[in-house]
């Protein structure tokens, strides 16, 4: 009876729906990025997971907000994830 599924070499797809601490090499789902404000042009870093409202440092327009997991971004900001 052989497996539907190989549990050695697992798909990228199915690595990144298990959770945190149970992937084969454990990686968190945080991370930073390079926020745009589209008044200014600013580029603000903002980590993934704010628990508070981010604003602009130059003209105070709200880049992100808060949602319980993962912060949600004002509509029309662009953003880039920092690679490490």
């Amino acid at each position: 009876m052989s497996l539907a599924k190989d549990l050695m070499h697992p798909t990228l797809e199915a690595e990144r729906q298990r959770h945190k601490k149970k992937r084969l090499v454990q990686s968190p789902n945080s991370y930073f990025m390079d926020v745009k404000c589209p008044g200014c042009y600013r580029i603000t870093t903002v980590f993934s997971h704010a628990q508070r409202v981010v604003p602009c440092g130059g003209c105070s327009f709200v880049l992100c907000q808060p949602r319980g997991g993962k912060c949600r971004l004002t509509e029309g900001c662009s953003f880039r994830r920092k690679q490490h």
